[in-house]
C-alpha cells in the first residue's frame, strides 16, 4: 500500500468568498442541490438524515447524539456533494476503486476499530454516519487516498494545497448549485459554508488506520 498521507487544508490556502447560488424550488422543484446536471433530491437527503437518527435514537447518548451533529441535513448535504466531487476527480484521474480494495479497507477500519459495532460507535458518535453509511465513508476514503497517490500529494502544505486545488477545480466544473435553504456551496474550500469536510483534515494511506474520526 502507499504511504500515510495527511491531507489537511489550510484556512489560509482556501481564503475565498463563498459562492452564493441560485437552486430555488421554481428552478429545480424538490431538489437540496443539483451537481454536474444531477439532482440531490430532497426525499433522498431526508432518507439518509433519517436513517442517523434512527441510529442516534437507539443509542443510550441519544440525546448528546442528536445535539452533537447540529444541523443535519446540512451536513448529510455537504457530504452527498462531496462525494460527486469525489466521483468527478477519481474519474478525471482514472481512478477506480475495486470490490476487493473495498473489502479490505472496511476489514482493516473494523479491526482498527476492534470491532465491526465499535467501528459503527464511533463513526455514529463522530460523524454522524449511520450503520449503512458505513460502505461510503470506506469508498470515499479509498479514492481519497489513490487520488492522492495518482497525484503524487504528499504531507506538506504543497501537497495539501495541490490536493485542495485539484478538488476545488473539479468543483466548480461541476457547476454546484444548492437549494439556498441548505447554505451556499463554496468551490475554494469544497463544502457548504458553515460546515466541516473531516476526509479533507486526513486521509491515511495505512490499510490498518482507521478512518477519519473513527
Amino acid at each position: 500500500m502507499h504511504r500515510r498521507t495527511a491531507l489537511t487544508v489550510s484556512a489560509a490556502l482556501l481564503a475565498a468568498a463563498p459562492l452564493l447560488t441560485a437552486c430555488g424550488s421554481d428552478a429545480h422543484p424538490g431538489a437540496a442541490a443539483v451537481v454536474g446536471g444531477e439532482r440531490i433530491d430532497v426525499s433522498s437527503l431526508q432518507a439518509q438524515v433519517k436513517d442517523v437518527r434512527t441510529a442516534q435514537e437507539r443509542s443510550p447518548q441519544a440525546a448528546q447524539l442528536v445535539q452533537a451533529t447540529g444541523d443535519l441535513s446540512r451536513r448529510t448535504l455537504n457530504v452527498m456533494i462531496f462525494d460527486r466531487v469525489v466521483d468527478k476527480v477519481a474519474a478525471d484521474n482514472g481512478v477506480t476503486a475495486t470490490r476487493a480494495e473495498l473489502q479490505q479497507t472496511r476489514t482493516a477500519f473494523v479491526r482498527q476499530s476492534g470491532g465491526e459495532e465499535r467501528l459503527a460507535s464511533a463513526l455514529l458518535q463522530e460523524q454522524g454516519v449511520a450503520p449503512g453509511q458505513i460502505d461510503d465513508v470506506v469508498r470515499r476514503n479509498v479514492l481519497m487516498n489513490k487520488i492522492a497517490a495518482k497525484l503524487g500529494v504528499t504531507d506538506t502544505p504543497e501537497g495539501q494545497k495541490k490536493m485542495t486545488d485539484v478538488f476545488s477545480a473539479a468543483s466548480k466544473a461541476l457547476a454546484i448549485d444548492v437549494n439556498p435553504r441548505y447554505g451556499a456551496w463554496d468551490d475554494a474550500q469544497v463544502r457548504l459554508a458553515a460546515t466541516t469536510a473531516p476526509w479533507l483534515r486526513q486521509i491515511s494511506q495505512d490499510p490498518g488506520a482507521a478512518p477519519a474520526g473513527a
